[in-house]
């Protein structure tokens, strides 16, 4: 199994984040020795670490639309990385009110911040939910997107 850095965030969410019974508070040392003990190279670990980092940093940058009529132009990158099922699910999202504006500019930032070639829509699942557990007052949005996200996954995915 090819293992990214993208898995070590999954592994990341699934057993510390989601789960309520835990409290998430083990320091950097500890965790990264627990990673490497379960198979995730130190690279990867290092990169997931980084990317966690960018998204606690983020939840104070980014600045909700002044209006409500605006609308998100992706750019070229942004197009690369996310599909047209992407960018289409996000805007579903938002429409629904499940994905404020700057909850969806922290979607895509942390989308793009990725290191992987094949970033498709269920793993831009899984970054939506990240951003929701991180995001003050969505958890309604977030309970909904995690139901989402377990309904589509094939049995025996989770680690």
């Amino acid at each position: 199994m090819k293992e990214n850095m993208f898995d070590v965030l999954m592994y990341l969410f699934e057993h510390y984040y989601m789960d309520d019974e835990t409290e998430f508070n083990p320091d950097r040392e500890s965790l990264h020795s627990e990673l490497i003990e379960a198979g995730f190279p130190s690279s990867d670990i290092h990169q997931a670490f980084e990317w966690l980092e960018g998204l606690a940093e983020q939840q104070h940058q980014i600045q909700p639309p002044q209006t409500e009529n605006a609308i998100r132009i992706f750019s070229e990158r942004e197009c690369e990385r996310l599909d047209t099922e992407s960018r289409g699910f996000l805007l579903f999202l938002e429409q629904m009110g499940i994905l404020p504006p700057d909850a969806r500019e922290r979607v895509v930032e942390r989308a793009m911040a990725l290191d992987t070639d094949d970033f498709d829509i269920s793993q831009l699942k899984w970054v939506i939910l990240m951003v929701l557990f991180n995001h003050p007052g969505a958890e309604a949005a977030y309970a909904w997107m995690e139901d989402l996200v377990f309904e589509s996954l094939p049995s025996g995915y989770l680690h």
